[in-house]
C-alpha cells in the first residue's frame, strides 16, 4: 500500500466518522421538558403508584379535519403505558393493587404548525423614496407536526406534579421512530419527579 492510498483511506475514514456523527445528530430526539410541582408535597414517603381509575389517559388532536383521536389512543397508549411502568419501576416506585400514594393520568396533544418566510420580511416596507424594493413571495415554508405529552402525578386528587415533553414529530416517521420519542419523553419526564431518597 503507497502513502498516497493510506492517505486517501485515511481521509475516507474521518470523512464517513464526520457524516455519522452529523447523521446521528440529525436524527436525534429533541424533547423540551417543562415540569411544575407542589413544593409542599412529601414525595419521599410515596411508595406506590397506580393509573388513574377513571381513564389512564386522553388523546387530543388539532391536525386535520378527519382525525380520530380514538385509532391515535389505540396506538399509542400503549406504547406510554408500558415507558411510565418502566420509569416507575426504575425510580422504586411500586404498583399498587390497593389505594396508591400517586395516581398517573396522560394527556397526548397532537397538533401541526406551520412558519413561513418572505422575501425581504425583515426589511423596511418602503425604501426612502416611498417604493418597495421588490414585490413580496413566500421564501420558505416550513409545516410540521407537534405533539406534546402531560403526564400528571396526583394524591388524594390534587395534582402534585405536572410534567410536559413537547417535540417535534416527523411525518414520515416510522413506529419504531414513534415509538423511540414516547419513551425518551416519558424518561426526560420521569427523572424530573423529585427523589425519594
Amino acid at each position: 500500500m503507497t502513502a498516497e492510498s493510506t492517505a486517501r483511506t485515511a481521509r475516507g475514514r474521518t470523512w464517513a466518522t464526520a457524516v455519522a456523527v452529523l447523521l446521528a445528530a440529525a436524527t436525534a430526539i429533541a424533547v423540551d421538558v417543562k415540569i411544575d410541582f407542589d413544593k409542599t408535597f412529601d414525595f419521599k414517603s410515596a411508595r406506590t403508584w397506580a393509573w388513574n381509575p377513571d381513564e389512564p389517559g386522553a388523546v387530543r388532536m388539532a391536525r386535520a379535519q378527519d382525525d380520530d383521536p380514538e385509532a391515535a389512543r389505540r396506538r399509542a397508549e400503549p406504547l406510554i403505558m408500558a415507558a411510565v411502568a418502566s420509569e416507575m419501576e426504575r425510580r422504586g416506585l411500586q404498583l399498587a393493587t390497593a389505594t396508591p400514594d400517586l395516581t398517573v393520568k396522560y394527556f397526548l396533544l397532537l397538533s401541526t404548525n406551520m412558519s413561513a418566510q418572505t422575501v425581504g420580511q425583515f426589511l423596511p416596507s418602503t425604501t426612502e423614496w416611498a417604493l418597495p424594493p421588490f414585490a413580496r413571495s413566500t421564501q420558505s415554508v416550513k409545516l410540521m407536526n407537534r405533539g406534546s405529552l402531560v403526564l400528571d402525578l396526583s394524591a388524594k386528587e390534587t395534582i402534585v406534579w405536572r410534567g410536559v415533553a413537547d417535540a417535534k414529530i416527523n411525518v414520515d416517521a416510522d413506529a419504531a421512530e414513534r415509538e423511540a420519542l414516547i419513551r425518551e419523553a416519558v424518561r426526560d419526564l420521569l427523572r424530573r419527579v423529585p427523589s425519594r431518597s
